[in-house]
């Protein structure tokens, strides 16, 4: 059975046996749709969605599995690995926790306290954290760490400072207490950069925004990150200084009675503000976008299905009309197997208000081809042209079997597709301006096969 599937069974509600036999088809190189299709009575009846979260999970665990073969294996090779450490590891059950206990042990780039310890300031720094008593003075403590490279106790004690700083923002324990405090009381500021361009004020709502951390929506946590990248917000996340100061303190207590207790005090704020909160911070805006963006996703995935799904109109006749001012509304007919009859350009609203020549065109077209529906796109000017279908139906009376009716449709994308390259293998002889229409009448017919035309980030269900 492998390691991971009583933690999925748990995790998702399942029977381990469930887990264990779904697992072992997808190790065996099934796909998602064939075991969802053909193999429902090895896993228990699991549909494609229990599925897809299973073999994410999976992936997800397995990841963690080769990661921390990695960093087990780079600190044995320091030979730095302690049974006590490599069950620590054992049991880091996410990446944040496994990152946190490598942290210590991964080489770094060239810093302030590596800096130090190449001038022999590790054993003062050791000093510092011990918090010794001794009746000493810094002065004296500090002496005998002077060197060609350290001329004075201020420099020796700073040097001292950093290893310890860097010490404190690299336990595990801490950096994990801050970002849980982090996530439970910090607060999430926001405000417009003084020379940011924001003319359509699209930002408004978060130029001077503050909320916690755990109160955040996330189309909010989207905006804010969409208007940081644009530069014209600056995004920061606050922790409340007692809580940071608890977390280091539970782990690296002064002792008022050693003459370093204010050299590890000014250690602790330096590793605060320099190192560890800047690292929670980026942390802390990580988890924030990825729980955003899957929710968004998740947003995405239902409103598409609910539109995707939604019924035909058969056998109608479509007059599909996609709205505008100046360059005329365009005007399409297609009969019920989505085939253009014909087409035309009306001018009823501003500037031109050719409001009857409009309407005689519209009434021609309708009885010409038996039009029993206009479908309205919901875009620049669709409030004026409904109200000219409701004038046009109204002077047709009920004379027409089946009546006329109208209705509002999405158009989001049909300018996208009008000037793709399906669009012009479809519609050759046909004006870029004139497929919209076209698109319009025949989503009322099939909206399934029209929208599926569309690319994902055009269709407007974001």
């Amino acid at each position: 059975m492998d390691n991971h599937t009583r933690q999925i069974a748990v995790q998702l509600n399942l029977r381990p046996a469930q887990v264990a036999a779904t697992v072992e088809l997808f190790d065996g190189g099934n796909t998602l749709p064939f075991i969802a299709r053909y193999r429902k009575e090895a896993t228990g009846g699991l549909d494609e969605e229990q599925l897809r979260q299973l073999s994410a999970l999976l992936a997800k665990l397995r990841k963690l599995d080769e990661r921390r073969q990695t960093v087990v294996a780079a600190i044995e090779k320091q030979g730095q690995l302690t049974p006590e450490l490599h069950q620590q590891l054992i049991e880091a059950d996410t990446l944040a926790a496994l990152e946190d206990l490598y942290r210590p042990y991964k080489l770094k780039r060239r810093t302030r306290a590596s800096v130090a310890r190449e001038k022999g300031l590790q054993e003062l720094a050791d000093l510092i954290l011990a918090q010794a008593k001794t009746k000493q003075t810094l002065a004296e403590i500090a002496a005998p760490f002077l060197t060609d490279e350290v001329l004075t106790v201020k420099d020796a004690l700073a040097g001292a400072r950093d290893i310890v700083a860097e010490t404190i923002s690299d336990h595990a324990e801490v950096r994990s207490a801050v970002r849980e405090k982090a996530f439970r009381w910090g607060t999430l500021c926001a405000e417009k950069i003084k020379k940011a361009d924001d003319q359509r004020a699209t930002y408004r709502l978060y130029y001077d925004f503050e909320l916690r951390v755990n109160r955040l929506r996330p189309h909010q946590i989207l905006a804010l990150n969409r208007g940081e990248a644009e530069k014209v917000l600056r995004v920061r996340v606050e922790v409340p200084e007692r809580d940071w100061q608890a977390a280091i303190n539970s782990r690296f207590r002064p002792n008022r009675d050693s003459p370093l207790a204010d050299q590890l005090l000014l250690a602790a704020d330096d590793a605060a503000q320099r190192l560890l909160l800047p690292a929670i911070e980026r942390d802390t805006r990580r988890a924030l976008t990825e729980r955003a963006e899957t929710h968004a996703i998740a947003i995405f995935a239902a409103n598409l299905r609910a539109l995707l799904n939604q019924p035909p109109l058969t056998g109608h006749t479509v007059m599909g009309i996609d709205p505008g001012f100046r360059t005329g509304c365009k005007v399409a007919v297609v009969d019920h197997t989505g085939k253009v009859l014909d087409t035309a350009t009306i001018y009823p609203h501003a500037p031109q208000k050719q409001w009857q020549a409009a309407l005689n065109i519209l009434a021609s077209l309708v009885a010409r081809h038996a039009v029993t529906l206009i479908a309205i796109g919901n875009g620049t000017a669709s409030r004026e042209s409904e109200q000219l279908a409701a004038e046009l139906i109204h002077a047709s009376g009920q004379a027409q079997d089946p009546p006329l009716r109208y209705l509002i449709v999405s158009e989001a994308g049909a300018s996208v597709y009008s000037a793709s390259k399906l669009a012009r293998a479809e519609l050759p002889n046909m004006d870029v301006s004139m497929r919209g229409a076209v698109s319009i009448a025949r989503r009322v017919q099939d909206p399934l096969a029209e929208l599926v035309k569309i690319d994902p980030q055009s269709i407007g269900v974001g």
